[in-house]
């Protein structure tokens, strides 16, 4: 298994690895992504990329749901849209 250099910024889990590993482990890259959460690439000791996992889409509320946290209006929209006509 690949050794990877760990260092810890701002409390993000990342790893090092220069690119000649990269290159051997290009095969169990998304592996080393999905265990690692971020990579850094380097070569001769500085960095020179930076490999990181897509982010999952949220899932978007659905109408029902926003309907029944949404109180019922008092006066209908049908005279509330009728009466903006009218001002204009």
């Amino acid at each position: 298994m690949l050794q990877l250099n760990k260092s810890g910024t701002k409390g993000v889990d990342m790893h090092k690895i220069n690119i000649r590993e990269m290159r051997t482990a290009i095969g169990k890259l998304g592996n080393l992504v999905d265990e690692a959460g971020e990579l850094i690439v380097t070569r001769h000791g500085k960095a020179i990329a930076r490999i990181l996992p897509v982010r999952r889409q949220r899932q978007r509320p659905s109408h029902s749901d926003l309907r029944n946290r949404t109180g019922r209006l008092v006066t209908g929209s049908e005279i509330l849209i009728r009466g903006e006509r009218d001002e204009r």
